[in-house]
């Protein structure tokens, strides 16, 4: 599985661990949404609004320099009224930012493994329908079918990832995160 260049997925320790050991070359990006429910029950309900709100401006910046700034902007920001969710996402720091070194028209498909999730509801919405399946092929040609259908809509309705950005994804190296840090500015509540 030489070709695997990232994988995205949530923090579990145990699946972590397994895509450190079965696809030792490839990236790991936490999903930001899986990351942003973890970082808010670091801070009170009340703040959560702000503080996910904080995480978002991260990823809505241009170019891979600009994030790396942005995220240390927010990691100050937080410090001063939650360190603790100051710490909590600054541990989080390359786990977060691993699309950073892909291209940029990549990012909204691999800083996040929601599709996926998407999938699996629907695997498990159908099978729940049916209950209980008379052998182990009724379930796999369900679940077929299932994959089967987004195949198709992936590939003739629209796709998810297209070929001429998976291309330009194997031949741009991996840019290095910012020497420099930008000096930082106040972030308000």
């Amino acid at each position: 599985l030489s070709g695997v260049a990232l994988v995205i997925s949530d923090a579990h320790a145990g699946l972590v661990e397994a895509i450190g050991a079965t696809l030792g070359g490839a990236s790991w990006q936490r999903c930001r949404t899986h990351y942003a429910r973890n970082l808010a029950t670091r801070v009170p309900k009340s703040a959560q609004p702000w503080v996910l709100t904080l995480l978002r401006t991260v990823f809505d910046q241009p170019d891979a320099a600009q994030v790396h700034a942005q995220f240390d902007r927010v990691v100050e920001g937080l410090e001063a009224k939650f360190p603790v969710a100051a710490q909590h996402l600054d541990a989080a720091r390359a786990d977060l930012l691993a699309f950073t070194s892909f291209p940029r028209e990549l990012w909204r498909q691999i800083w996040s493994n929601n599709p996926q999730e998407r999938l699996n509801k629907e695997i498990r919405r159908r099978t729940d329908v049916v209950g209980i399946f008379p052998d182990r092929a009724a379930v796999i040609r369900l679940v077929g079918a299932v994959l089967a259908e987004q195949t198709d809509e992936w590939a003739e309705q629209r796709r998810y990832m297209g070929v001429e950005v998976l291309a330009k994804a194997r031949h741009t190296p991996a840019p290095a995160p910012p020497e420099e840090v930008v000096t930082p500015t106040a972030i308000s509540a």
